[in-house]
């Protein structure tokens, strides 16, 4: 059994547990004032001893709490309590206890005033149990049961908690519109005397929709609920419970309805359920199912009954929906996964065994064909229960599946495995490649113990390059001979393919400025003495000139000017490329003047 702790002795927390109890209504809730709660502060520990005492001594107590000073006229009424000790000023602990400790009340009630009759000014205890809440709710005496729910609780094992939280949504739906609530009734937990501080509240709440001229009836639901439900982080915050509510909202025309097919859930709901608020509506139904007198008719019972006569295949087709559902996922998933960690891209669900076995079975020959197998035969028995040939399965087929499926779960973890570390190698090698590629286009065809050593000298050593980018060549060097031996980790790895981008970025800015400072150097412009410019390149496959869209060439071994096409004048612009500067033969200025005039040299 868990208590509730006792009463803070810090002041203000019992204050903003008071407050907590304010009931914003226009007909407010019974409220401790001020002045009772400054009383209560002076009296806090004898409180406190008091709930103990009754919590330990009777440890199947529910609650205990202090009723509201503005009920206390109306309780005394109640028990008829003597005019002469009316005058007295009391305060009035309610003390909530099971049905079951009914005829113990007498006794429980004279030891515990004979514990606290030294407590001045006097306590005055109110022993009751769940069912007198419950009477005091079908007889509609609002009074008592509202001062109940507002006790402000000593110790509580949930049941005052939740009807509180109750009370306080009911009052803020009742004051916004009264006129359309016909019914506001508990059920569940609550009411069966299960419920605990975590407990959620069923709640029933019955619209009105007889006299609704203006707009259509479920148009009147949809914008109440949203209201009501809007009220729920309210009620929560000013009752000061953990208690969620879970409201059911239904119009009155089809509560009727349901009523009169004998809906089981209503039955039960109409049995069990407590109004907290009824405009003469759900009283009487629970009266008339008491007395037996709601029945279902013919038509309900054929339906019922028919309910049954499906169950079998009911239970087939869900089982069906789930085995083959989660079956098919399950498979699907992971495989769909391990192709993208493979480096392709997602396929379509019809199309993944067949990739899937031509990647991993044929291809990489790192899986068993059974696998493939497994997962060709699952897609298909899905598609079969999609296109609807598959309408029922079997016990064994179940088993076989699922015995199919967690084999082919577990062989795609080893897969992974081994499919991260043909990743690894084709990274390794990509980097491998593209580094010395690279090397290779600006040095020259050498070994790569050569390309390294050159990178460094003409360089690094140079200024050409960060020294960080040698410190970079050289880790991804080792990086390479620890693949090989077996002996790095992933994470080394993916260090190294971050290294290798930073190192290929700056080899590719370099040779790029290689490329432009070459063709700067082999171009040139002229004016000729009409005024027009035109570009002069000079290239090992010979020179070009550029006269606006016009492209014209001058072979080695040749003495005229001829035309070239832009595939050819691109074709020796790209194999110039990273050369050394091709030298000028004067004799193209010579084939110039001859066939251009004279010219001048501007750039």
């Amino acid at each position: 059994m868990t208590n509730e702790k006792p009463i803070s002795k810090e002041p203000k927390d019992l204050n903003e547990q008071m407050n907590e109890r304010k009931y914003l209504g226009k007909d407010s809730m019974p409220e401790l004032s001020e002045e009772v709660k400054k009383e209560m502060e002076k009296r806090k520990e004898e409180l406190d001893k008091v709930q103990k005492f009754i919590v330990k001594k009777y440890p199947f107590t529910i609650a205990v709490g202090i009723l509201p000073p503005q009920s206390v006229p109306k309780i005394e009424e109640e028990e008829d309590i003597p005019e002469a000790e009316k005058k007295e000023k009391r305060t009035h602990i309610l003390v909530l206890v099971p049905e079951e400790q009914f005829k113990n009340i007498p006794k429980l009630k004279k030891e515990i005033v004979d514990y606290s009759k030294n407590i001045k000014p006097k306590l005055w205890f109110h022993i009751i149990t769940p069912v007198d809440i419950w009477n005091f709710y079908m007889d509609a005496r609002y009074d008592l049961s509202t001062a109940i729910a507002m006790a402000f609780p000593l110790y509580d094992k949930g049941l005052l908690g939740a009807l509180r939280v109750a009370e306080v949504h009911k009052n803020l739906v009742i004051r916004k519109f009264e006129k359309y609530v016909s019914s506001y009734v508990i059920a569940g937990s609550l009411v069966r005397g299960t419920a605990t501080k975590t407990s959620d509240v069923d709640v029933f709440i019955i619209i009105d929709d007889t006299d609704v001229k203006r707009m259509p009836r479920l148009e009147l639901r949809e914008r109440l609920r949203g209201i009501i439900y809007g009220y729920l982080a309210d009620a929560a915050a000013i009752a000061g419970v953990k208690n969620k509510l879970e409201p059911q909202i239904y119009l009155l025309t089809d509560f009727w309805e349901a009523v009169k097919d004998a809906h089981p859930v209503m039955f039960t709901f109409i049995r069990d359920g407590i109004p907290l608020y009824d405009r003469g509506t759900f009283i009487p139904w629970k009266l008339l199912l008491k007395m037996g007198k709601i029945k279902p008719s013919p038509e309900a019972i054929d339906m019922f009954m028919s309910m049954g006569d499906k169950v079998e295949k009911t239970a087939k087709r869900r089982l069906l929906d789930i085995v083959v559902g989660d079956v098919y996922w399950g498979v699907i998933t992971p495989a769909q996964a391990l192709l993208m960690l493979y480096g392709l891209p997602p396929p379509v669900p019809k199309e993944t065994a067949q990739i899937f076995k031509e990647t991993f079975v044929e291809k990489e020959k790192i899986l068993e064909k059974k696998y493939a197998d497994i997962l060709d035969k699952i897609i298909k028995i899905y598609k079969d229960y999609e296109h609807g040939k598959i309408t029922e399965i079997t016990g064994s087929e179940v088993d076989e599946l699922i015995k199919d499926t967690d084999d082919f779960i577990k062989r795609m973890k080893k897969l992974r495995e081994e499919i991260e570390k043909v990743s690894q190698k084709n990274i390794i090698e990509q980097i491998e490649s593209d580094v010395f590629k690279l090397l290779e286009n600006l040095f020259g065809k050498k070994s790569k113990n050569e390309l390294v050593e050159i990178f460094e000298r003409e360089l690094v050593k140079k200024g050409k390059m960060p020294i960080k980018m040698l410190q970079i060549l050289k880790d991804i060097e080792k990086a390479m001979k620890e693949f090989k031996s077996g002996k790095i980790k992933k994470h080394d790895i993916e260090n190294a393919r971050k290294d290798a981008a930073i190192l290929i970025n700056h080899l590719i800015d370099y040779g790029q400025r290689c490329d432009l400072i070459t063709i700067d150097k082999s171009r040139m412009q002229i004016m000729l003495k009409s005024g027009e410019k035109a570009e002069l390149i000079i290239t090992d496959a010979g020179a070009f000139l550029v006269r606006g869209s016009t492209i014209s060439k001058i072979l080695h071994n040749s003495n005229k000017l001829e035309s070239a096409t832009i595939e050819q004048f691109e074709s020796a612009v790209s194999a110039q490329k990273g050369k050394l500067q091709t030298k000028t033969d004067p004799k193209i200025f010579q084939i110039l003047i001859k066939e251009l005039g004279d010219f001048e040299i501007i750039i």
